[in-house]
């Protein structure tokens, strides 16, 4: 249902670059980026765990992209009353060279075709252990948000979801917010090893 494809990942970047979103190069530029929190930490909930192996420093992302998960993960919860799971979120390029070395199908760190991850607006949704109706279910909440283009998944080789989330997506809580607003004037791995990383490509 949601395929990968070069063209998509070259369209996938070309709207990162429109959003002037910078590409995590290394460590340092990771850290400054989640100390000055342009990077967000994803914490876990009874409604969301992360993988073992990722490291703390791998479980930052861009806030809406974190929104994205809380929403889908609470959605998910309250139907089915299990958690989801998240195997990779931010990565480095120098860590994405690595992962190419031991993955063919892993996405490039540089150029049109680069992997989403490191630009932080990326998740990869386990999807091992989900019951057919469970992921019939994903897919019919994440179909309306990607013909919205807030969201764009892609189902892996491996057993994840990749789903990239657009800066827009956090119009959905502008838009929430607006009517209060205009009615209330007057008051107003670790992921570094490779055993970790190699399961999760673009």
């Amino acid at each position: 249902m949601f395929p990968g494809s070069h063209e998509l990942l070259v369209e996938q970047n070309a709207e990162l670059d429109r959003s002037q979103l910078p590409r995590m190069s290394n460590e340092y530029e990771l850290l400054q980026s989640e100390m000055s929190n342009d990077l967000v930490p994803v914490n876990e909930t009874e409604e969301l765990k992360v993988a073992e192996n990722l490291a703390d420093t791998r479980r930052y992302c861009r806030p809406w992209t974190r929104d994205f998960l809380q929403d889908l993960s609470h959605a998910f919860y309250e139907v089915f009353h299990s958690p989801l799971q998240v195997n990779s979120l931010v990565r480095t390029a120098d860590q994405q060279r690595i992962l190419q070395r031991h993955n063919r199908f892993a996405a490039p760190a540089a150029g049109d075709t680069a992997s989403t991850h490191l630009a932080g607006v990326s998740v990869d949704l386990s999807r091992r252990g989900l019951s057919n109706t469970q992921y019939q279910w994903i897919r019919a909440y994440l179909q309306p948000l990607q013909q919205k283009g807030l969201v764009n998944p892609i189902e892996e080789r491996q057993p994840v979801l990749h789903v990239v989330v657009f800066e827009k997506y956090s119009d959905k809580y502008s838009e929430k917010d607006a009517p209060a607003k205009s009615n209330s004037e007057a008051s107003e791995p670790t992921e570094s090893d490779v055993a970790g990383i190699a399961g999760s490509q673009p």
